[in-house]
């Protein structure tokens, strides 16, 4: 602003080495008045700026003024990661879809090994795999007891489950249907249905029937695929 101010002036001055016409001596008095002007208001903006910021400081002063500072306590806050995510309503719809996908329907008992367990298998996948699967090669990860699930809530509570078996890389599960002994029937309804919404899943390569000491009969061992990259058996 001040070489503004400067080059006016000197324009003012230099009408020694040449006579200036009024209109330019007007004009150049002219700018040096603007510039002025321009420099007291930059000055007054500034000083109403740094008046607010004081009062807003000596207001915050004022209202902490009562407070006490907390004691140091020593201890180390540790910043924990945070959890990744999740897409929640995209799970909802999903389980939605494969709820409905899961058929009462399918004719499943032609598919199963008629051997002690009823052992069943997917398309593909060889019977040693469920003799693997029926000594415990694979250590069961998780299970879940659908004890007292009405249907509806079974089928629910098991595509959630394997779900959740899937992104968590689990390979072996335990699913326990019961017997079906407190059934009005008498009838393993829930046993039956969850052999076949099993055999619907994708990721469900084969299952048998539990051990005596993990179920017998009222219990599945289920294996899954492999995630990708440890597709080895």
């Amino acid at each position: 602003m001040g070489k503004q101010r400067d080059s006016s002036r000197e324009r003012v001055r230099s009408a020694g080495t040449r006579p200036l016409a009024l209109g330019e001596l007007a004009a150049a008095f002219a700018e040096v008045r603007e510039n002025e002007r321009v420099a007291r208001e930059r000055a007054r903006r500034a000083a109403e700026q740094a008046a607010r910021e004081a009062r807003e400081s000596a207001l915050f002063q004022t209202e902490v003024a009562d407070a006490t500072p907390l004691t140091p306590t020593g201890r180390i806050v540790v910043e924990r990661e945070r959890p990744a995510p999740r897409p929640r309503q995209r799970e909802q719809d999903d389980r939605e879809v494969l709820e409905q996908s899961l058929s009462d329907e399918i004719d499943i008992e032609r598919f199963l090994d008629t051997d002690d367990t009823l052992s069943w298998r997917r398309e593909g996948i060889g019977p040693d795999v469920v003799r693997r699967l029926r000594r415990g090669e694979w250590t069961v990860r998780s299970q879940i007891d659908l004890h007292g699930f009405r249907v509806d809530e079974a089928r629910a509570a098991l595509v959630e489950f394997l779900s959740d078996a899937v992104r968590s890389e689990w390979r072996c599960l335990r699913i326990i249907h019961g017997k079906g002994l407190g059934s009005p029937s008498r009838e393993p309804v829930l046993k039956n249905k969850v052999k076949k919404w099993l055999s619907q899943r994708a990721e469900v390569l084969a299952f048998c029937q539990a051990r005596p000491n993990d179920g017998g009969s009222g219990a599945l061992i289920v294996l899954l695929q492999a995630p990708r990259g440890q597709r080895q058996s």
